[in-house]
């Protein structure tokens, strides 16, 4: 029964895979939204029929009211916009091929597959004559991937109705074999939070010339030496929050060695473990402070001319303890250092962390607990930005977890090549949405 379900919302997922909505910065053309969320009609037509549905320019806000009006109302979020698809594909992108035990194709873990199985809990509910004790909203919008302008619109709207929600269930974390070197075993990995991203510009200028006849410190010169010494880091605070402890403490279990032991005891072992994280993975660095990365550069049009002004684009993750604002002036004085100008392109959207202490968190550990008994769930901090950032105007527990099980090269075709989705872990996904509507 399971397989022939799964092989259900195969289909379902390869019909939305093959609508191609590829989101890009400048393009206000939002007709292939509207093609979306007509094949979406069609697909859940029990469920568009009961809901209450408002359109966003092309992203999409659904209500299903529910039998008690004072209560907190829940929702449940996935985009439906993804990103371009360039390279050689296995399975045609937009193909929505079911091969090899899996579906393929553009956005079936970012995020069409999570959207799909959220909705088909709550199409077969409503045919079982269920109706929810809270109201449920569905948010799925258009532009996550650019500059969601949709969530954005959709958290305004709700807080100017002054609604504010019991939690928020977005994507994020997914369940994931060995997630961090030397944690042996599956956990489901449900984000709390998520680091607040943020493009800066660092401009250097000179007074030119040719380059037969150089100066000291032109401008490439100087934002070279500044960009190998913020690589360093150290004017970024490190700290080791109560969720990190929290995290590796779930981990230390499934260790060896020395790691089972510093996990396992983190307060006694954090001046230690602050130091090796960054030493072991870039990631763990990242779990201690604000990152920044340096992507997009520029300076003269001509190999013989010295800049009057070069620039390099950076783009930064401010950790909560240190913050948005504190970051960036402590990058700004390490620019100043060289007589780097900085200037803020993107200053992104502060968010804060649900506590995994509180009822919102531990309700979504039920839930993967009931659903998926083998696999221990795990809070940590995300990296990476999701549309539910905005809901911080209407929310205090804004939680980012996909009920889908992964391996490797799927996190890796994230943006990539080949992404790609397990036809097996997409009932259960069902299951565990069914069970947050139902017991919420």
């Amino acid at each position: 029964m399971s397989d022939n379900r799964g092989m259900q919302y195969a289909e379902i997922l390869s019909k939305l895979i093959k609508v191609e909505t590829i989101s890009s910065r400048g393009n206000k053309d939002i007709t292939k939204f509207l093609e979306f969320h007509k094949v979406l009609r069609e697909t859940f037509p029990s469920f568009f029929n009961t809901v209450e549905c408002e359109e966003f320019n092309g992203s999409l806000l659904l209500k299903w009211k529910g039998e008690d009006s004072s209560l907190k109302p829940i929702m449940l979020m996935n985009h439906h916009d993804v990103v371009e698809a360039s390279g050689d594909w296995t399975h045609p992108a937009f193909s929505g091929e079911i091969a090899d035990g899996r579906v393929w194709g553009r956005g079936t873990l970012d995020t069409k597959g999570g959207l799909a199985m959220m909705l088909q809990a709550a199409e077969e509910l409503i045919k079982e004559g269920f109706t929810p004790k809270r109201d449920v909203y569905f948010v799925s919008s258009c532009n996550e991937e650019t500059d969601g302008a949709g969530c954005d619109a959709v958290s305004l709207a709700l807080k100017e109705r002054n609604i504010e929600l019991q939690f928020v269930l977005d994507e994020g974390g997914m369940i994931k074999y060995d997630p961090i070197g030397g944690a042996k075993g599956t956990f489901a990995m449900i984000g709390v939070g998520e680091k607040c991203c943020i493009d800066l510009k660092f401009i250097a200028k000179s007074k030119g010339g040719h380059a037969s006849a150089p100066d000291k410190n032109t401008p490439l010169v100087r934002l070279s030496k500044f960009m190998i010494e913020a690589e360093k880091a150290e004017c970024f605070e490190v700290k080791m929050s109560d969720t990190v402890k929290e995290t590796l403490s779930r981990f230390a279990p499934t260790m060896s060695g020395v790691m089972k032991l510093a996990c396992g005891n983190v307060n006694a072992f954090e001046p230690v473990l602050k130091k090796a994280m960054p030493i072991i993975s870039p990631s763990g660095a990242a779990l201690l402070r604000t990152t920044l990365a340096f992507t997009m550069s520029n300076g003269s049009d001509g190999s013989n001319v010295i800049p009057q002004e070069a620039w390099v684009i950076g783009n930064m993750r401010a950790s909560h303890h240190q913050g948005k604002k504190a970051s960036i002036d402590a990058i700004s004085a390490l620019a100043k250092k060289y007589d780097i100008e900085t200037v803020i392109t993107d200053d992104g959207i502060e968010s804060g962390l649900a506590d995994y202490r509180g009822e919102a968190f531990k309700f979504i550990e039920k839930a993967v607990v009931s659903v998926f008994p083998d696999y221990k769930p795990v809070p940590y901090v995300m990296n990476a930005a999701t549309d539910s950032r905005y809901f911080d105007r209407v929310c205090k527990n804004c939680l980012r977890f996909v009920p889908f099980l992964i391996d490797d090269q799927q996190l890796d075709s994230i943006h990539a090549i080949d992404e790609n989705v397990n036809i097996s872990t997409l009932a259960p996904a069902v299951d565990f949405y069914k069970y947050v509507i139902k017991e919420a």
